[in-house]
């Protein structure tokens, strides 16, 4: 069966080096070809036909947000994964990126000194986002971590009204979905919202910052001991497992630094818990596009409290990998298609009129 053919578009002749390493040595992935910038790559796309793109941010002559856009002019389904530095002006530049069509990103090897190290990072982040892509080909993506007792019954009634907690799971394909679900909700939710993107350090911040532009409710980046209130949303910082707590009557955020779970910190898993500890069955919770399995077992956690959980559908998703796994193991009440969400979050809430910031 035919492998996943990659171009490879970045300015460096060491990182081009070492990404071609990583994808020649798989026997599921193969180099389609190279390019030193963004205008010998769309010269390349055509003649090349490639399953998939990675492509850095910043290049000579057309760099990457730019590349992005044009290629999206005349390929609108081929993935594009980014190459960004772990910094503010990356982070920032990542999230435009993303906003202008790429699907995922991955951050640069921090020490291109030392190959073998670079290798190492290349093999575990960038090589399962390229296979993500594909569950057709032969290359399957990341395994699926099914929770240790499946639930297969029927869907329960909602045993309260109206939650008092809303939380989100994504990952790869979020930023954009966040976005486009606050941009649909028009009104402060009711309750406090709590979120775990995957996303590294300083990412968090800037994806707060975004989405509080485009929204009613006010966005932060989550810090230890923040009081949870109605009308805000709380992402958690890359790096920290974020978890709800109930202290003294006041909910308030608490952050960790306990081992990856999932591979992932933070991990969508710790905050459900937390959430289905502290909410009961006053938890709505969301699970969209994301790789892997993460969410599944805290899924679960608030199912077995009473809670409910809304999953993205295959269709919208970039990579059907979280959403399929808290769906096969019977824990969602509604899989819906993205743009349907924010309705079935509206009624679920009961909100009858926009309020403002």
């Amino acid at each position: 069966m035919a492998k996943i053919r990659v171009l490879i578009v970045d300015d460096s002749v060491v990182i081009r080096r070492m990404i071609s390493k990583v994808i020649e040595a798989d026997p599921q992935l193969e180099v389609a070809g190279i390019a030193a910038n963004g205008k010998i790559a769309l010269q390349k796309i055509s003649n090349l036909n490639p399953d998939i793109i990675t492509l850095d941010i910043e290049m000579p002559i057309l760099d990457g947000i730019s590349t992005v856009r044009e290629i999206r002019k005349t390929h609108s389904a081929i993935p594009i994964i980014m190459f960004s530095t772990l910094s503010t002006k990356g982070a920032a530049s990542t999230l435009e990126a993303l906003s202008a069509g790429a699907t995922d990103y991955v951050t640069k090897p921090a020490n291109v000194g030392n190959v073998t190290e670079g290798i190492a990072a290349l093999q575990s982040e960038l090589v399962p986002k390229i296979k993500a892509h594909f569950p057709q080909k032969p290359a399957a993506p990341a395994p699926i971590q099914k929770v240790s007792k499946p639930i297969t019954r029927p869907v329960d009634p909602p045993k309260v009204s109206q939650p008092l907690a809303f939380c989100i799971g994504s990952s790869t394909g979020g930023p954009n979905a966040l976005s486009d679900l606050f941009e649909s909700i028009d009104y402060l939710i009711p309750v406090p919202t709590f979120i775990v993107q995957h996303m590294p350090p300083v990412f968090t911040k800037m994806l707060a910052d975004r989405l509080d532009k485009v929204s009613p409710n006010r966005f932060h980046e989550a810090y230890e001991g923040q009081i949870a209130e109605a009308g805000n949303v709380y992402i958690a910082p890359g790096g920290k497992h974020m978890e709800v707590v109930r202290i003294d009557g006041q909910v308030k955020t608490h952050l960790t630094d306990a081992p990856p779970e999932n591979s992932c910190r933070p991990a969508v898993d710790v905050l459900f818990r937390s959430i289905a500890s502290t909410y009961g069955p006053a938890a709505l919770a969301t699970i969209l596009t994301g790789m892997g399995a993460d969410g599944t077992r805290g899924s679960q956690a608030i199912r077995d409290q009473g809670g409910q959980i809304l999953v993205q559908d295959e269709a919208s998703c970039v990579v059907w990998g979280m959403p399929r796994s808290v769906t096969e193991a019977g824990l969602a009440d509604k899989v819906l298609p993205l743009k349907e969400i924010p309705q079935e979050i509206t009624q679920r809430f009961k909100v009858k009129q926009a309020l403002s910031k």
